[in-house]
């Protein structure tokens, strides 16, 4: 069978791979994991020669051992698991020796039983689960310690990534330098092509790259060249929208990126380039990038309980949302930011009644509304209709906003594990503000598949159902995605279910025989 030969560097050490042409994606890019000693976390960016960042996919092009491709291996964040050790070190936990304490325990009873009995494992799942939460969780109401809350109570504590919520000047400057001499290096056409996919990999990319895509993306739908954006005015809009996107778990910059990437995308599949005016691509590029600017990491919901700021500015409709298209507006009100300056009066109301529309709409309160309101016109849609084309903008971006279950499980897993951490931050600072709890967030109640499954089967894929409907092709592209993750959290739902079945049943074992009893019959008294 025929196979390609590619020759790359890591750290300055020569390596060759050899892979089948039809070899898949993933087995390729373990190919160069495994080359590059990289753990399973770890971030892996090929360089081809000329310099450019190429994607590690079976389309490399082959080359020689003259002009190499560089592999860089970036790690992992650990400051999660180095912070929970230092926690626990200072709430008097040494989890280090627990975990030794118990692996002597195992090793022992497995010598001298031949298996270790369910009650290790439950031992070493409850170690597990104490780790996550030291190594995850934000405030120790769990713990019955109440921390000092007086100042800055609606902001992120350093206990996510030792980082504040907003960027620092120093780290703002670091990025706009590597941004400005980036965007003047070529993306490649295997990149270029990619990024109309919805299997594109966000981790792959640091902030400076990924506005270089975005501009990318601008340029490649004309909308640079049709309605006269400077490229320094692009690129001084896309770095003040960087700035703008908190260091919080999930709706942070990268949140923006896949949301933007995947309407970029379904602009694509759906050649809806050809049906719909270019307005209405710019209107929902722009949306999508600046959809959730300045999110604090706290719904709505939160938001009006807690009387917040935002809340009462607004009135309690959509306060988030209709801060975010604030927000956006007062970036595009500087002249140096406004892409949108050399457009006609005419042209720049309509731009600015889109983008509203649009960012307003990802408010889930209205799903129902929205998603009943497409329903009714899909049967006689009609691209001429500015009144459809609105709601189906809308549609797109709620699509794009809540899309991460459409990518590959390696690239949309990870995102679950930073919304959830985003939502058992809220439900801790409810709980030690005595607001309601957010039921869907509260670390007590839910379990990772158990946040999705219902998700996806009642919101996500009602919702691209609909949208395939008007445009068959994406049945393949993210709804088949869509019902895979479904019966992955489903399977993972059943397994967690029938383990907390065994831990209980044998649970109530021990206790029966802690007192005498036997599961037939018990002592007379």
């Amino acid at each position: 069978m025929e196979t390609k030969v590619i020759y790359f560097t890591v750290s300055g050490r020569p390596e060759r791979a050899e892979f089948r042409l039809d070899c898949p994606a993933p087995d390729v890019k373990d190919l160069f994991r495994c080359a590059a000693e990289a753990g399973p976390h770890d971030i892996l960016k090929l360089y081809n020669p000329r310099g450019n960042i190429t994607n590690i996919s079976p389309g490399l092009e082959p080359n020689s051992p003259e002009s190499c491709y560089q592999l860089e291996v970036v790690a992992s964040d650990c400051n999660g698991e180095t912070l929970g050790l230092e926690l626990a070190g200072a709430l008097g936990f040494d989890l280090s020796s627990m975990e030794k304490r118990l692996q002597s325990l195992e090793k022992k009873i497995l010598t001298d039983a031949g298996e270790a009995p369910a009650v290790v494992y439950e031992m070493k799942k409850q170690v597990d689960s104490f780790r996550e939460k030291l190594e995850s969780v934000e405030h120790l109401s769990w713990l019955g310690l109440f921390k000092d809350l007086s100042e800055g109570t609606h902001k992120p504590s350093p206990f996510y990534h030792k980082r504040p919520l907003r960027k620092t000047p120093e780290e703002c400057e670091h990025v706009r330098e590597k941004f400005v001499h980036m965007s003047c290096l070529e993306v490649s056409e295997e990149v270029r092509q990619y990024l109309k996919t919805p299997t594109f990999d966000n981790w792959q990319w640091e902030d400076a790259e990924i506005m270089v895509l975005l501009q990318v993306m601008y340029t490649d739908l004309d909308l640079v060249s049709s309605f006269n954006i400077e490229p320094e005015v692009l690129q001084q809009f896309l770095f003040e929208v960087y700035r703008r996107y908190n260091n919080i778990p999930f709706h942070n910059f990268k949140h923006c990126f896949c949301v933007t990437q995947m309407m970029y995308g379904l602009i694509w599949l759906t050649d809806v380039r050809r049906k719909m005016a270019a307005i209405d691509l710019l209107v929902m590029l722009t949306s999508a990038v600046c959809h959730d600017l300045d999110h604090t990491g706290y719904n709505n919901a939160y938001q009006i309980n807690a009387r917040t700021e935002l809340a009462l500015r607004y009135n309690d409709i959509s306060p988030l949302e209709n801060h975010h298209c604030a927000v956006a507006f007062q970036i595009l009100e500087q002249m140096q930011n406004n892409i949108f300056r050399n457009v006609s009066t005419d042209q720049y109301k309509r731009i600015r009644e889109g983008v509203i529309k649009c960012i307003l709409a990802t408010d889930m309160t209205r799903h129902n509304e929205i998603l009943s309101k497409f329903k009714s016109i899909l049967p006689a849609f009609d691209f001429s209709s500015r009144e459809h084309t609105d709601v189906l903008m809308m549609i797109l971006i709620k699509v794009s906003d809540i899309s991460n279950e459409a990518r590959p499980m390696e690239v949309a897993e990870p995102w679950l594990d930073c919304l959830l951490q985003e939502f058992y931050n809220q439900s801790d600072m409810e709980k030690l503000e005595g607001l309601p709890v957010t039921p869907f967030m509260d670390r007590d109640k839910i379990t990772k598949p158990s946040s999705q499954t219902g998700f996806i089967r009642f919101v996500l894929l009602p919702l691209f159902m609909e949208l395939a409907n008007l445009f068959p092709c994406l049945e393949h592209h993210i709804i088949d995605p869509v019902r895979k993750a479904l019966d992955y959290y489903t399977e993972m739902e059943k397994a967690l279910a029938r383990s907390e079945s065994v831990t209980t049943k044998e649970s109530a074992g021990d206790t029966q025989a802690d007192i005498g009893l036997t599961p037939s019959r018990a002592e007379p008294q």
